[in-house]
C-alpha cells in the first residue's frame, strides 16, 4: 500500500506521457509543469481556501500548459523534443521567479517554498484526502487507479484511442485515412497536461507544499521510464496504458530496494537509467531477433 501511494503522482503523469509516446512524440516538460501547476495551485488555495476551486484550477492550468506544448507541436509542427525542452525551462523558471516576487501571504509565509496556509479550515480536509486511506488503500492510489482504468478504456475501446494508435503507427497513413493529426496531437498534449494537473493536486494534498526548485525534478525521466517499462514503444503505436501502472510501481519498488540494501542514494538515478537503457535495448533487439529466428525457420 505504501508503494501504491508513492506511485500515485508519477503513475498519473506516466499515463499522460504514455499517450504522448503512443503518437510517437515526447514531453520533457512534465516535471517542471508539475512544479509550476502545483505551486500556483497552492496560491489559489491560500487565496480562496476552497478545495474545489483549487482542483478546478489545477486541471485548467495543467490543460493550458499542455495546450501550449500541443499548439507548437501539432499546429506549428515544431519538434516535440525542442518545444518541450524549452517549456521545461520556462515553466521551472516562472515558478521559481514568482515564488520570490509574490506576497508572502500568497505563498504561505515562506521565502522559497509554496506552502498551504494550515490555518485555513479546508487545509486539514485536503491534507487528510492526500494522506488518508479507504479500507487500507491510499485514496491517492485509488485516484490513480481510476485514471488508469478510464484511459485504458479510452485507448482500447473508443475511436479516439484507435486514432492515437493509428497516428503512432503510421502518421501518413492516418492523414490519408482522414484523421486530423494536428488536432489529435494537440488533444493528446492537452490530456497529458490535464493529468499533470491531477498529479499537482495530489502532490499538494499529500505534502501541503510545493518546492519550485525540487518538485518534479527528473520526473520527465521517471514518467518516460514508467511508460517504457509498462510496454509503451517510444516509436509510437504500440503498448497498453494499463502497463504504465506496473511500470510506475516498478520504479517505486526499485527505490525501496535501494533503501533496503542501504546503498548510496547518489547511485539511485544511475541504476534507474541503466534499467531504462536495458528495457529500450530489449524493445529494439527483441523484434530483430524474432525476425531472424523466423527467417531461420
Amino acid at each position: 500500500m505504501n508503494i501504491f501511494r508513492h506511485s500515485a503522482v508519477i503513475g498519473t503523469i506516466g499515463i499522460g506521457m504514455g499517450l504522448v509516446c503512443l503518437i510517437g512524440e515526447i514531453d520533457l516538460s512534465v516535471g517542471s509543469m508539475l512544479a509550476f501547476v502545483s505551486g500556483f495551485s497552492v496560491v489559489i488555495f491560500n487565496i480562496t481556501g476552497n478545495i474545489f476551486l483549487t482542483l478546478l484550477f489545477s486541471l485548467a492550468f495543467g490543460a493550458f500548459c499542455g495546450l501550449v506544448n500541443g499548439f507548437f507541436v501539432g499546429v506549428i509542427r515544431m519538434p516535440a523534443f525542442i518545444v518541450t525542452l524549452a517549456t521545461m525551462l520556462i515553466y521551472r523558471s516562472f515558478v521559481q521567479y514568482f515564488c520570490q516576487h509574490l506576497a508572502k501571504n500568497l505563498i504561505g509565509g515562506g521565502s522559497s517554498v509554496y506552502r498551504m496556509d494550515s490555518k485555513l479550515p479546508a487545509y486539514q480536509t485536503l491534507y487528510n484526502f492526500g494522506n488518508g486511506k479507504a479500507l487500507t488503500v491510499p485514496i491517492v492510489g485509488i485516484v490513480m487507479l481510476l485514471i488508469v482504468v478510464l484511459l485504458t478504456y479510452v485507448t482500447t475501446s473508443t475511436k479516439f484511442g484507435k486514432k492515437i494508435y493509428a497516428i503512432g503507427s503510421n502518421i501518413k497513413g492516418a492523414e490519408m485515412a482522414g484523421i486530423n493529426v494536428d488536432l489529435m496531437t494537440v488533444m493528446v498534449f492537452v490530456i497529458c497536461g490535464l493529468l499533470v494537473g491531477v498529479a499537482s493536486f495530489l502532490w499538494i494534498a499529500m505534502n501541503g507544499s510545493s518546492d519550485p526548485a525540487t518538485t518534479g525534478k527528473s520526473y520527465e525521466m521517471y514518467a518516460i521510464a514508467s511508460a517504457v517499462l509498462g510496454g509503451i514503444s517510444m516509436s509510437g503505436g504500440k503498448g497498453r496504458t494499463l502497463g504504465i501502472l506496473f511500470g510506475a510501481m516498478s520504479y517505486t519498488v526499485i527505490d525501496k530496494i535501494i533503501v533496503a540494501l542501504k546503498m548510496d542514494s547518489l547511485i539511485n538515478d544511475a541504476i534507474k537509467g541503466i534499467i531504462l537503457l536495458l528495457v529500450i535495448l530489449i524493445q529494439i533487439i527483441g523484434p530483430q531477433l524474432r525476425r531472424k529466428l523466423h527467417k531461420g525457420v
